[in-house]
């Protein structure tokens, strides 16, 4: 088997870069470094177990260098639409909301909006509603018990 050594390192380190460059975010980069070490300690002679000692911490080495780095750069903001204005606004209920059914639609800001209730409760036709969150195209409301004077607020 350790003739074999130097090609299987190679192999770890060609695989770790095929695996990175397929995917849109750092996963294996530190496993090409921690190969290369591992490659490198097969070539001065090193026994298996001292070779799999140098792949793991040079690939914990480069991790715990690196990752705070690329956590850095890698921190994408997130894109603010005009649909989180709706956010807290009360509505009305125009299609009564049953998560369980997975129907309901709201009324909110002169808008339609399919609708779902926070607490899997069912909450009828003209019921005046909060808007808590968005999942997707939903809006995830609450019944809001206050008297309204307009469908907004």
């Amino acid at each position: 088997m350790e003739t074999y050594l130097p090609y299987f390192w190679l192999a770890v380190v060609i695989i770790a870069a095929v695996v990175e460059g397929l995917t849109a975010q750092l996963v294996s980069i530190w496993f090409v470094a921690g190969g290369v070490g591992a490659l490198i300690a097969n070539l001065c002679g090193a026994g298996f177990w001292v070779q799999t000692l140098v792949f793991v911490a040079v690939t914990a080495l480069t991790l715990m260098i690196t990752r705070p780095l690329v956590k850095k750069l890698m921190n994408f903001k997130k894109e603010e639409t005009n649909a989180d204005r709706y956010i807290g606004k009360k509505g009305i209920v125009i299609a009564e909301i049953n998560n369980t059914l997975g129907v309901g639609q709201v009324n909110v800001l002169g808008s339609i909006w399919t609708a779902r209730s926070e607490d899997d409760s069912v909450i009828k036709i003209g019921e005046h509603v909060l808007i808590k969150s968005i999942q997707g195209v939903k809006l995830i409301v609450a019944v809001h018990n206050e008297t309204l004077r307009g469908i907004s607020k």
